[in-house]
């Protein structure tokens, strides 16, 4: 649905509240009076039919009654009215709501029912509407306080959204003392219309809000929480503290995968995908908070701290430590300067002990010499008040010396009444202050992290690989027979021709049904070989006495069987029983490592990855990501694990294994599992790693108990649309790959741009480029293809030009651009890219693209008419506006 429902919620002119009262006991009354009495400029209509005023505004018996068409409706009536009071809301034109009522789903079915109702009539009318179950909301820039918290808070450059309302009113409380103000405050309740994905879209547009802060409980769209945080994780940080982070009674599963793989686990991976820093604690939420409120994130992990207090400056250290920071290493020049400025017993080293006697010029000279050290990412100032320290001179010392600087400075003054003035002097001064050493530590390094994360992220990926052309037809029929047989565990034989499929090597397998067969594989197969028990109903082969390694000849091939089928109808005589495996046993020194899947029920299929063999569960060492996956992402799955270290520099024993074709088994394996949606899970444990190579030696595929057909429903990152995949031959008979932009085209990005003449850069981007950086380049080859799509032209290996569609979030419009290196131009190329964007928006059901062009670009506005473009002139005189209306068929 449209965002632009939320600016008639959060910049309306006209507000009807309805359930007004007053009682002053009653939420209709707090509504009242905190729209009315903190300065908000527009008007506001009370509802209620039994009052002639409300709080001496006059009254309405229904909003159809109301002189002026009503921006926001803000609700405060019983559940059972809320469905009646939204029709007549919508019925009068209002676009936008925040209902304030409780006992809708929290309450059962009948509350479950109630909200059914409501979205049938939102749906209907386009009405969006925040809530219910909610405090409300605030826009403090408008004095706009649509809720019934005690306080307004000031504003400021952080959006919060909270699933909890006691949260939001201890936030305000908090943000009062700490001198922190908010671009807008939501208390989001329920979620029945508008969600997290909504809201982040929208104040990551607002150019007022710098920073999205987040109290989560649940998420109800993953796909679209996904889309937006990562849409502007890259700009605007994004913080989130969620709570229920243990899940009770966990459903039994069959897989180690699902075993390991916590639930909370899952939404952490989730929001490090998405760029997001998760913080554990509400105190983290505030520490953090003030923080961004106050200047500029830490570029590397190194922080200076200056104390003058041993202890505390120990107690930073270990915070510094036990986060993943660094403690700076001063330069020598760093050390010298301090010489000469310090007391001769300082400490000479980071931390930087100014003793117990330091004065205000002591610290400054401290200070201003850490953070002129080319090492110093970040500085942390300690003062704990000593005999003789005078706080709030050298809290003025510290604001003075931080004005040299862009690098993040955090004060901690410990103590109570005597330090009270000074740290009010820090936050005026928008430096944040904090009572220990490690709170104030805290927030560079969360700061550190979000960046950190973001540059892994969007580190240009290897191709290791194009991705597989697996043969469908065999694995449909296999899935099929499974299915018939209402057999949803595949044996390991059949998940292995999975793997096969999509070029994951696995130590290929053959079906003995006696000892005899048993005898003749295995001396076919040659010596030594492995033999597993073959049944859909024994899913743990080695529990059950199901395998045998290291098998020398044919005689204890023929022994093996028997003493497996032995074992087999021991541990569960009622399996079925199909017969026996013989492989070849893998041999080579190498690590045992686990590959597999799962389904969350929120975000859908995640990845896991860690140490395998029959220890998995007990040693529990994994990472946790989404699919889908190219080198990058799969490597920082692998990061994420204890495993790793062995993985890449070996052991006494074993020698480091060949990342590489880990990583392409990885990749491999998340386009399996896009591309089967009735997959519930996956073990590939163990997979032998070596340096030579990497190989499956077990696998399990679980498929969901009811058939999913559904393309894509079951992941919440849209994959890449090999569909949009297509050859054009030129005139010349040259043929040319148009496809959908990928992370790892960087290179050839920028060979593109250091392509284009000046004029071509100007008709493009509307000024000159000086440099083509990683960041920029970053921002074209990234694709969340549910936000954009560019299409590039490839001629042997060459990208010759990139054509884009900006889709308009929540809009059935888009945004298009193109250009075609100077050489290809003239030879329909450009007509080509941006009709191929027209089909792309056509599919997407789109009814409008647009784009601004400069009034030179002939070339450009030549295409557009051929294509069909109304070409209307701009407020902007030197640009025209280029117009498709897609109910209209194009030349």
């Amino acid at each position: 649905m449209s965002l632009k429902g939320l600016e008639k919620i959060f910049s309306p002119k006209t507000i009807a509240v309805i359930g007004a009262s007053n009682s002053e006991n009653s939420v209709g009354y707090s509504l009242m009076a905190n729209l009315l009495g903190h300065g908000f400029e527009g008007t506001v209509y009370p509802i209620n039919p039994k009052r002639e005023s409300v709080q001496g505004v006059h009254a309405y018996k229904n909003i159809k009654d109301v002189p002026r068409m009503v921006d926001l409706a803000v609700i405060a009536t019983p559940a059972k009215t809320v469905p009646h009071v939204i029709e007549e809301c919508a019925s009068a034109g209002v676009k936008g709501a925040v209902i304030i009522s409780a006992g809708f789903k929290e309450t059962g079915e009948e509350g479950l029912k109630l909200e059914k109702k409501i979205t049938q009539k939102i749906n209907k009318y386009g009405m969006r509407v925040i809530g219910p179950n909610c405090l409300g909301i605030i826009n403090p820039r408008l004095k706009l306080n649509a809720s019934f918290a005690i306080k307004t808070p000031q504003p400021g450059n952080i959006a919060f959204i909270s699933q909890s309302g006691a949260i939001c009113s201890s936030i305000i409380d908090w943000a009062h003392t700490r001198n922190i103000g908010f671009s807008y405050f939501v208390s989001i309740g329920s979620m029945m219309d508008v969600d997290f994905g909504d809201l982040i879209d929208y104040f990551g547009y607002d150019t007022k809000t710098q920073t999205i802060i987040i109290y989560m409980e649940s998420i109800s769209n993953a796909k679209k929480f996904m889309s937006a945080a990562s849409g502007f994780a890259r700009n605007k940080p994004i913080i989130i503290v969620k709570s229920g982070r243990f899940e009770e009674g966990r459903q039994a599963v069959v897989s180690h995968t699902g075993a390991i793989a916590g639930f909370d686990e899952v939404y952490s991976a989730a929001f490090k995908r998405a760029g997001v820093v998760r913080v554990m604690e509400i105190d983290d939420l505030f520490d953090i908070s003030e923080k961004l409120a106050m200047g500029p994130l830490p570029s590397g992990p190194n922080i200076t701290v200056v104390t003058n207090a041993g202890g505390p400056g120990v107690m930073a250290t270990d915070r510094i430590i036990e986060q993943g920071g660094r403690i700076t290493q001063l330069q020598p020049e760093t050390i010298k300067k301090l010489n000469e400025k310090l007391p001769a017993s300082w400490s000479r080293n980071n931390p930087l002990d100014v003793l117990g006697d330091a004065g205000a010029q002591r610290y400054s000279d401290a200070i201003s010499a850490a953070l002129e050290d080319k090492n110093t990412d970040s500085l942390t100032v300690i003062l704990t008040p000593q005999a003789g320290t005078n706080p709030l001179k050298i809290a003025e010392a510290i604001t003075q010396a931080r004005q040299k600087t862009t690098k993040p400075v955090t004060a901690c003054f410990m103590g109570g009444e005597s330090v009270e003035a000074a740290i009010t002097h820090l936050r005026k001064n928008k430096l944040p202050c904090y009572s220990t050493p490690e709170k104030a530590i805290n927030p560079l390094i969360l700061g550190y992290e979000y960046v950190h994360n973001l540059e892994l992220l969007h580190e240009t990926p290897e191709e290791l690989t194009h991705g597989c052309t697996p043969e469908k037809k065999h694995l449909t029929k296999l899935i099929e027979e499974a299915y018939a047989k209402d057999h949803y565990i595949l044996t390991e034989r059949e998940s292995k021709q999975f793997l096969e499929a999509y070029e994951i090597p696995t130590s290929s397998m053959k079906l003995a049904r006696n000892r005899d067969e048993a005898g003749q594989l295995s001396q076919q197969i040659g010596f030594p070989v492995v033999m597993k028990i073959e049944s859909p109903d024994i899913t743990h082969k080695t529990d059950a006495g199901g395998v045998i390694l290291s098998i020398l000849s044919e005689h204890e091939a023929q022994q093996a069987f028997d003493r497996i089928i032995e074992n087999a109808r021991k541990y569960d005589e009622k399996a079925e029983i199909e017969g026996v495996t013989v492989s070849k046993m893998v041999e080579g020194r190498g690590f045992e490592v686990l590959l597999g899947s799962k389904k969350d029920e929120v975000f859908g299929q995640v990845i896991v990855f860690g140490a395998g063999g029959t220890l998995v569960e007990f040693l529990r060492d994994k990472g946790i990501g989404l699919p889908p996956l190219n080198q990058t992402l799969a490597k920082r799955i692998m990061e994420e694990t204890r495993s790793y270290k062995l993985l890449k520099n070996g052991s006494r024993d074993r020698p480091p294994a060949n990342l590489t074709e880990i990583e392409k088994i990885l990749i491999n394996f998340s386009q399996m599992i896009i591309e089967n949606p009735q997959i519930k899970e996956v073990d590939i444990n163990p997979i032998l790693a070596t340096p030579d190579f990497a190989v499956a030696l077990d696998a399990r595929i679980v498929l969901n108990e009811k058939q999913d057909k559904t393309p894509l429903s079951h992941i919440c990152i849209t994959p890449y649309p090999k569909d949009l995949m297509e050859t054009w031959v030129d005139e010349k008979g040259e043929e040319i790959l148009l496809r959908p932009i990928r992370a790892e085209d960087e290179h050839r990005i920028k060979k593109l741009f250091e392509s284009l003449s000046e004029e071509t850069i100007r008709y493009r981007f509307f000024h000159p480029i000086k440099e083509v950086t990683h960041n920029m380049l970053v921002r074209y080859c990234h694709n969340d293809y549910d936000r954009e799509i560019a299409v590039v032209a490839e001629h042997e290996g060459r990208i010759l030009g990139v054509s884009r569609l900006m889709f308009d979030p929540g809009e059935s419009s888009a945004e298009f651009s193109v250009v075609v290196t100077d050489k290809w131009q003239n030879k329909g190329l450009g007509t080509k890219l941006v009709s191929k964007i027209v089909d792309i928006a056509r599919q997407k059901r789109l009814k409008k693209v647009y784009a601004t062009v400069i009034k030179e670009n002939q070339v450009m506005v030549h295409i557009a008419r051929k294509l069909g473009f109304e070409i209307e002139h701009s407020e902007e005189p030197s640009v025209y506006s280029l117009v498709l209306s897609l109910n209209e068929v194009t030349g």
